[in-house]
């Protein structure tokens, strides 16, 4: 039997909400996704992080 990993959180220590786009600019999550991730299943925490990475593409020129 394999131990399931924990899912990382993707906070970097740069707390700041973009107004615009309403994401925290340090980890590209909503409040909502930073809310809800402490009591999150790793199933919804890396459908988050699928989310952040997608973001992320979509600023890349």
């Amino acid at each position: 039997m394999t131990v399931p990993e924990d899912v990382p959180s993707p906070c970097i220590s740069v707390c700041r909400m973009n107004e615009a786009s309403g994401l925290c600019e340090g980890c590209l999550r909503s409040l909502q996704e930073i809310a809800r991730w402490g009591n999150a299943g790793d199933e919804l925490k890396r459908t988050i992080l699928t989310r952040i990475q997608q973001r992320r593409e979509a600023k890349t020129p």
